[in-house]
């Protein structure tokens, strides 16, 4: 019985030998030919190819893509990453930069907003920022763009500039008023789409008229102020929208008369 346990501990110790052999073996022969791969971003295509023939490693160019930062025939990226522990002959995939993209910007200067939107996608192009400012004409008209036609870019965004009709329409720059009677001032402020406010009103002073055969003048109060605009707020010149208040300043004036029947 003693014998028989002798035997199979001396087979297990053999067995267990042979499999720490084995496995030590294997590693030796799978680490022995692993590489460390190398830093390939930024080389051209044949640096990169010769760098990885004395790796080791299989250089496979998998995709080719645009980039505003790497230029055109070098390697943009790779996997596995740089420094990756890999088995002799692994293929590493690299992607080749294309360089910027140039694209061919169009003339939409004069075209409704959604035609010049339309022109620009289809050219592959981007529609960035939109300003308006005042302008006379139709709304939403493209006065200016960036970049300018014909441009190459490598960005292919394009800002517009377009029109403001509704906006045109209330801006006002402002006359002068100095000089003119109230009754004048005001039509005219009106007309603009001010609203007319007095500061200074002078009140009119009765003068009898000039004897009418069967007829008695008497001095008759306007139905609003009266006088001559001395001074105005905001002065002319300055830019004004429809529905803002005009200040005015009234000096003295000539009295209005009327005849009355008797």
């Amino acid at each position: 019985m003693k014998r028989f346990f002798r035997v199979a501990m001396t087979g297990l110790a053999m067995l267990a030998v042979m499999l720490v052999s084995a496995a030590i073996t294997l590693r030796i022969a799978l680490h022995g030919h692993e590489v460390t791969i190398p830093d390939f971003a930024g080389m051209t295509v044949a640096e990169a190819s010769e760098a990885a023939l004395r790796t080791g490693v299989d250089l496979n160019i998998e995709n080719k893509f645009y980039s505003t930062t790497v230029p055109v025939g070098r390697v943009l990226s790779q996997a596995p990453a740089a420094g990756s522990s890999v088995r002799h002959g692994w293929q590493v995939r690299v992607t080749e930069s294309l360089g910027p993209q140039q694209v061919t910007i169009p003339d939409v200067v004069g075209e409704p907003v959604q035609q010049a939107s339309m022109n620009i996608r289809k050219m592959q192009l981007d529609l960035g920022t939109l300003a308006h400012i005042d302008a006379p004409g139709d709304p939403d008209m493209t006065l200016a763009q960036t970049p300018p036609p014909d441009a190459g870019v490598d960005q292919p965004r394009v800002n517009l500039l377009l029109s403001s009709a509704a906006n045109a329409s209330t801006a006002i720059v402002l006359p002068s008023f100095v000089g003119m009677s109230y009754a004048a001032a005001n039509r005219w402020a009106n007309a603009l789409g001010l609203k007319v406010a007095v500061m200074g009103e002078v009140p009119v002073v009765a003068v009898p008229a000039p004897p009418v055969t069967g007829v008695t003048a008497v001095a008759v109060s306007p139905a609003g102020p009266s006088g001559v605009v001395t001074a105005q707020s905001p002065e002319s010149g300055f830019k004004g929208s429809k529905g803002d208040v005009l200040r005015l300043t009234l000096g003295a004036g000539a009295p209005v008369t009327a005849a009355v029947a008797q």
